[in-house]
């Protein structure tokens, strides 16, 4: 048996938040059982109280100031205690449905990391914005590059690793580059990488997207911080 932390960093999401919980909540899957790790970023909507009013919803809940996703993020990671960590949005771009291809590499292959990718064959996908998907191939073929990897989408939401690859005290980001901090320290300790394919349901700005064109550079200069972090051995 292992145990999967699920980490849900929430900021304003009364819409979805719930729904998603209940969805984590019915997945069963042989061999796993599932921690859920919520993370109030200080919303100022009622995803507080409905959280505090559905315990059952969640093993632990956080509620801190507001600090942006990447604190909640690593708040959530400093809470969990299980072998795994898997992140898991609060809208509903990603079903907790997939979880099972996510964790087949795990319990077949022993796999340390599993990346979920909205590129290779889902069983669907809703079509975006052109220029995300030109962003995301741009990233993560230089991610490919400088950590011989090859990954088709390094920014999906499902990233899954074992706990002890990355440690949160020691992640430097707080802001969209981030993932790429976590992904590079994870694929530098771990050996053992898959990808899996997941379904997406994109959410347009006007619906609550908050992504934008030039977060793309601070993505980048973390893959190349990183990059040479490990060749001078920081």
């Amino acid at each position: 048996m292992i145990t999967v932390s699920v980490i849900v960093p929430a900021y304003n999401e009364e819409k979805t938040i719930l729904s998603v919980l209940q969805r984590i909540r019915e997945q069963r899957i042989e061999g796993v059982t599932l921690e859920v790790v919520v993370v109030d970023d200080g919303s100022i909507d009622q995803t507080g109280p409905l959280l505090e009013a559905h315990p059952e919803l969640h093993d632990r809940l956080i509620r801190q100031a507001n600090g942006g996703k990447g604190s909640a993020v690593r708040a959530g990671m400093k809470a969990a205690s299980g072998d795994y960590i898997l992140f898991q949005d609060a809208d509903l771009e990603y079903d907790p449905a997939e979880y099972g291809r996510l964790l087949m590499p795990v319990l077949r292959f022993n796999a340390d990391l599993v990346m979920g990718s909205r590129f290779v064959a889902p069983e669907y996908t809703r079509v975006y914005y052109f220029w995300h998907r030109v962003g995301n191939d741009v990233i993560t073929l230089i991610f490919n590059i400088f950590n011989n990897t090859t990954f088709t989408d390094i920014y999906s939401c499902y990233l899954m690793f074992r706990r002890p690859l990355v440690d949160p005290d020691g992640l430097i980001s707080n802001g969209w580059e981030q993932q790429a901090e976590i992904l590079s320290r994870a694929v530098a300790a771990g050996t053992i990488y898959y990808e899996v394919p997941i379904s997406y349901h994109g959410r347009t700005y006007a619906e609550g997207k908050k992504i934008r064109a030039h977060h793309a550079l601070a993505v980048i200069a973390m893959i190349l911080r990183r990059w040479l972090g490990r060749m001078f051995g920081r």
